[in-house]
């Protein structure tokens, strides 16, 4: 049934490297990088792998790749002494270009997994997010406990490798009740819901309200799928896990986090 993964959040802290700033992961120097943003002034440049598709943590306002993860990312770079530069790919694609050195760190709206944990390494939490279910209007799926009713079979669209794939896949598809079909885009997931494709569509509150607002006939289920705590992902044991770690705890600390997710996500 549904997973809930703040209970391993104790186990993402790897934090065990000192606060050296110099040669890792995928920063440059002004001398190396090659993008528009690249600095005159001798800073590193601090690489940010990320999927431009998911609103309001990162989504593109024109040319540039804005929201809350976008801005936090700015304000740690800021606080190190590091240019930032934010290379969008396909979310399949984040977590390997940090393994690989290509990347220095993941902000994409990342929910800390045990398969994740294989692999990098997390810092503290800087937000919560909530996986829900888009459904059109007058469909037979009610609640989240519809999926898990005895001879259950619908078809569930989600983004592939993200954790709406990674619960449905584990609860539903695995245990027989269901069928996970994966897209590229959240949007396209939306689109095959639309064309009656796909029976309702797994996917993180925010964005799934933007598409339910610009699409008439969908709507959100009142009842919630999973809650999950967003960290950002590094290399194992990488030297810059403490420092963006500790930036990161005192952008928290003094409410430099909160007002930019709050300048995103108004209450309700």
């Amino acid at each position: 049934m549904k997973k809930y993964l703040k209970s391993i959040f104790g186990a993402a802290m790897v934090l065990t490297m000192t606060a050296a700033l110099a040669g890792c992961g995928g920063t440059t120097t002004d001398e190396t990088a090659t993008d528009d943003t690249a600095n005159t002034e001798g800073k590193e440049t601090l690489i940010m792998a990320t999927n431009a598709e998911f609103p309001p943590y990162e989504y593109y306002e024109g040319q540039e790749i804005v929201g809350i993860d976008a801005e936090i990312a700015k304000a740690i770079a800021d606080k190190l002494g590091y240019e930032l530069k934010i290379e969008d790919m396909a979310f399949e694609s984040t977590i390997p270009a940090v393994v690989s050195g290509k990347a220095d760190m993941v902000m994409a709206g990342l929910t800390v997994t045990e398969e994740r944990l294989e692999s990098v390494d997390f810092t503290d939490s800087y937000a919560t997010g909530v996986q829900v279910i888009i459904v059109p209007e007058g469909s037979e799926i009610t609640s989240v406990d519809d999926l898990f009713a005895e001879g259950a079979n619908h078809i569930i669209g989600v983004q592939t490798a993200t954790t709406g794939d990674i619960y449905t896949t584990g609860d539903i598809e695995d245990a027989g009740l269901g069928t996970v079909e994966r897209y590229n885009k959240g949007a396209d997931a939306v689109a095959s819901l639309l064309a009656g494709k796909i029976d309702c569509v797994v996917i993180d509150n925010e964005p799934a309200k933007s598409f339910v607002a610009a699409n008439e006939g969908l709507k959100i289920l009142d009842t919630e799928y999973v809650t999950e705590d967003y960290a950002i992902a590094l290399a194992k044991d990488s030297e810059l896990t403490e420092p963006i770690n500790t930036a990161l705890q005192e952008l928290i600390a003094d409410g430099t986090v909160q007002s930019i997710i709050d300048k995103y996500i108004t209450a309700e």
